[in-house]
């Protein structure tokens, strides 16, 4: 039977929520008691899939591999390489062609370092699907199991309970009491109660009553229900496929790069095409292997001058972000994500669970004797009962709270579970609340449940706004209570009596009007307020038997006030303050009351006055109004997913660059427009956190922070291994420009006069090798450096300046410049002839002095780039992994130079002590030079304004 049931399905015409129960448990071949056979559930998941929603197609790694040589310079040079190999084949006018065979080698090598760090870069994505990881229950061979949620499948029966999120959508078969929270998929605030009968005609999702959804949560209550669909098939899943087909727009810094990378790219070309024509006109070069080899070299040069290593480092840095970001309970989805939150100017943040705690914590009662209020926070039992901070010494008082937690804590439906010196909460927050004061006050759960027995309830409702339990005590079997707790101004209508110590009065409007004033002070102090009362119900009635209906709910008596708030999280305060010393203005979007909202606000230092825009505000508001309203206003309350997404981009046509907190789907929207979108780890929907951009595993406000400044930190790595590339690769091309240009004046033409071969700087190699063992590890060692100290009291960077500034353009040029002409001098200097006299020198000695005073310079230049301000040598042994760089840099270039068949493959020699004197002086000079240009840049930088804007 189960066999043929894979191939049944509903009728599309006659949805599952319209059929009766026992049909659709029919149709998918399943039973209530038994549910589906172990056998049966692995046919289905081989023919539906995993419940899970659909990932990108992973690419194939050898596609990964062959990707790294795309670039069009590359394979200019893999085809010059492989001409010169050819003529190689065909002269045959040496043993081996060692150059196109260190090149080949090089290229190869890049393409490993780009691939490995590439790979890095996935693997630490990869960590949000194993952090999202759930399980469900499930009826299976008769037995109740919790697997994967991965592991449902259709015709399942699922088992769900109070603090359960929901595996599958699902038709339901069973219920008690059973509520759920559906604002993740509907946008309903409240929870919506569930039953079982069909409905009659169409009816939106948020009508389908009998009905469960994936993703969402049960706040009270139990039931079973046969899994209807999964993955892709969910309504969740339906609109995560809709986001999939979502383009998302590029980020800042990838725009910023697409220009700078174009720019430098277009000007390198032009000089390395000026260089290959003035060593073509100048050498004369007339013979086919001659032109070859100085196209290789063009190419080469071009290949080490143009930055295509840089998305490969930046994926790097950026993967080293998010590993560090994971570690501060904040998981990147999106690589470039990291540096724009770093730029952002806004974050617009939810107040439950990210302000706050999402722990309902009870702070004041009121009952007819006067107020008490408790001390401590969230769940932890660490709290006391209070009278203006001393203990409660009036007898009545403490009665008449200590009756009030008693009933409360009894109608009553969530648990508390203490684990490791821990206390948590399942079921709905706002009833562990009453729990956790009940306790506090010396009313032990356990001992509660002994001394009561349930035996009749009436659930809450939106409509009703309370809930009544009715139970019968099992000392005093003839003792029948109805305890009930509720919205206060509801309650209070059906209360005729109220509880003075021990005794019970009559409620008169005078007290009425009391209890009502003094709800309004709670509510004045952001206080959520609940009312509590009792009833006694004849002996008779415990003998005839209960059903309990709303008759019983009339002549109660009252017993006080609870008021209680989802706290400020401690650290959230500071975090919002380190923000603003950053120049990031916080704002609060939340469907709160706006008073509530207004305080949290206050509390937290978000703003100064108990001011918030409502929903209903903010729908009178045209844009250009709301353009105007969201550049001072701090707090939004009872605001809709909608208009959650108007204010984002309000604050974008200002020119804000804003990062976005949500967690249901209906946030999908507004976390794609947010320039950075946060989903919340804990509370969020998949589909939430396959729109953002990042997803906080803690909720917490302050992981956003400590993200803003891990995001300040690479982007300033980034401009580090910039101005270090640049200067490096801009010194390469000039050393090569003005070698062949002033190759009379530095005596190396005399050194090709007796051979028809072209006499250069540098062989492409050479120039290879410097990219290699310079641009790689010390480059991806400076994304690695320490935040600044300062990271978090500088502004936002204007979004309109370049990556990189006229500043830094400056010292680029600057050391550029110092390369080129040291290493000449030192090719000079090594040669008979030219401007400094020399008695001897050969050209693969003179070659070898300069290749390596230019790789020198740039590992002194390291250093110069971790600041155009900063000297040098503050926090010169902070970052470990340059040094390391740095080390494996130096080796390298030993090698070259001291291993024989590395000498004949980049056509060195060995250097004496006093050589490598003269490289290490003469290489340290960039060093100094930058140094005294930093003093000066410091100089100008302490000016007034007025005389800083006439020198710059």
């Amino acid at each position: 039977m189960q066999s043929e049931s894979r191939i049944n399905m509903i009728p599309q015409q006659l949805p599952a929520y319209q059929q009766q129960a026992e049909e659709v448990l029919a149709a998918f071949g399943s039973q209530l008691e038994v549910g589906l056979t172990t056998e049966e559930a692995q046919a289905r998941l081989a023919q539906y899939g995993p419940n899970e929603l659909q990932a990108e197609q992973p690419v194939p790694a050898w596609r990964k591999f062959l990707a790294q040589f795309q670039d069009v310079l590359v394979i200019l040079l893999l085809i010059a390489t492989a001409v010169s190999v050819g003529l190689w084949f065909y002269e045959r006018d040496s043993a081996l062609p060692y150059e196109g065979i260190v090149i080949f080698t090089i290229v190869v090598l890049n393409a490993f370092l780009g691939y490995f760090q590439e790979a890095r870069a996935e693997r630490a994505v990869a960590a949000l699907r194993a952090m999202s990881a759930t399980t469900a229950h499930v009826v299976r061979d008769g037995k109740r199991q919790e697997i994967p949620v991965a592991l449902v499948v259709p015709g399942d029966i699922i088992v769900v309970e109070a603090g359960d999120t929901i595996p599958a959508d699902a038709r339901l078969l069973q219920v008690v009491a059973l509520r759920t929270a559906e604002a993740t998929l509907t946008g309903e605030s409240q929870p919506t109660a569930k039953y079982i009968a069909p409905l009659q005609g169409e009816a939106g999702v948020a009508d389908r009553r009998n009905m469960l959804f994936s993703g969402t949560a049960v706040t009270y209550g139990r039931g079973r229900a046969v899994v209807i669909a999964t993955n892709m098939q969910t309504e969740i899943g339906k609109i995560a496929g809709l986001l999939q087909r979502t383009l998302s727009e590029e980020t800042p810094l990838q725009l910023q790069l697409a220009r700078t990378g174009k720019l430098l790219g277009i000007m390198v070309l032009v000089i390395v095409a000026i260089v290959v024509a003035t060593i073509l006109l100048v050498e004369r070069v007339t013979e086919f292997h001659a032109i070859i080899d100085v196209l290789i070299l063009g190419v080469a040069l071009a290949v080490a001058a143009v930055p295509e290593g840089l998305p490969a480092i930046i994926t790097a840095v950026l993967a080293i972000g998010v590993q560090r970001m994971a570690q501060r309970n904040a998981i990147v989805r999106k690589l470039p994500a990291v540096e724009t939150l770093g730029s952002a100017t806004v974050i617009a943040s939810d107040k439950t669970g990210t302000l706050t705690k999402n722990e309902m914590t009870v702070r004041s009662i009121i009952t007819a004797s006067g107020r008490v209020d408790i001390s401590g926070s969230g769940y932890a039992l660490d709290g006391v009962l209070h009278q203006n901070n001393r203990p409660i010494a009036s007898a009545p008082l403490q009665a008449e709270v200590t009756r009030t937690l008693r009933a409360a804590a009894l109608a009553n439906d969530a648990t508390l579970q203490e684990q490791a010196g821990n206390s948590t909460i399942a079921g709905d927050p706002t009833e562990g609340a009453l729990i956790v004061a009940a306790r506090k006050a010396g009313l032990i759960e356990s001992v509660l449940n002994e001394r009561v027995v349930r035996i009749g309830e009436l659930p809450f409702s939106p409509e009703r706004k309370r809930m009544s339990v009715v139970v019968s005590d099992a000392v005093r079997m003839d003792r029948l209570l109805v305890c009930i707790k509720g919205a206060p101004d509801v309650l209070i209508l059906r209360c005729s009596h109220e509880l003075v110590g021990e005794t019970v009065f009559p409620l008169t409007d005078e007290r009425v009007a009391e209890i009502r004033a003094s709800t309004e002070q709670l509510t004045g102090e952001a206080l959520r307020t609940l009312g509590v009362a009792y009833r006694s119900l004849a002996p008779e009635a415990h003998e005839a038997g209960i059903e309990p209906d709303d008759a019983i709910e009339q002549d109660l008596v009252f017993l006080g006030l609870v008021g209680m708030i989802d706290p400020p999280r401690i650290e959230v305060q500071q975090a919002i303050q380190r923000a603003r010393s950053a120049g990031i203005r916080t704002i609060m979007i939340t469907g709160d009351h706006p008073k509530t909202a207004s305080a949290i606000a206050v509390e937290l230092g978000i703003q100064q006055q108990q001011r918030a825009i409502s929903g209903t505000e903010l729908e009178a508001m045209d844009n250009h109004q709301l353009n105007e309203v969201v550049r001072t206003s701090a707090v939004y309350a009872r605001v809709n997913p909608e208009q959650k997404l108007r204010i984002v981009q309000a604050l974008q046509r200002n020119g804000e660059i804003v990062a976005m907190t949500g967690d249901g789907v209906n946030d999908a929207p507004a976390l794609k427009t947010a320039d950075i979108g946060i989903a919340m780890g804990i509370s969020g929907t998949d589909v939430s956190k396959e729109a953002a951009d990042m997803v906080l595993t803690d909720d917490n406000f302050a992981s956003i922070v400590a993200a803003v400044e891990q995001g300040r930190a690479i982007y300033a790595n980034i401009q580090k291994f910039l101005r270090f590339l640049l200067s490096s690769n801009i010194g390469e091309v000039l050393t090569m420009f003005f070698g062949v240009v002033l190759a009379d004046v530095i005596g190396l033409r005399a050194m090709g006069s007796d051979s028809t071969a072209v006499v250069l700087p540098l062989l492409a190699a050479q120039i290879l090798w410097i990219n290699l063992v310079t641009d790689g590890p010390p480059a991806l060692a400076l994304g690695l450096d320490p935040a600044d100290t300062d990271v978090m009291v500088r502004p936002p960077r204007d979004q309109r300046l370049g990556v990189i500034t006229n500043q830094m353009w400056a010292g680029i040029v600057l050391v550029a410049v110092n390369m080129a002409i040291g290493t000449l001098a030192v090719l000079d200097a090594s040669l008979p002839g030219g401007l400094i006299a020399s008695d001897n020198g050969s050209l693969p000695y003179a070659r070898t002095m300069a290749f390596t005073t230019l790789i020198f310079f740039q590992l002194f230049n390291v250093f110069n780039a971790r600041s155009d301000t900063y000297s040098a040598f503050e926090g010169l042994f902070q970052n470990r992994w340059l040094w390391a760089a740095l080390i494996l840099s130096l080796v390298l270039q030993l090698l070259v130079i001291y291993v024989p068949f590395l000498q004949v493959a980049f056509a060195t020699v060995p250097l004496t002590m006093s050589d490598w004197l003269v490289v290490v002086g003469v290489s340290s000079s960039v060093l100094w030079l930058r140094e005294l240009s930093k003093v000066l840049v410091r100089s100008i930088n302490r000016m007034p304004p007025i005389l800083r804007q006439i020198v710059e």
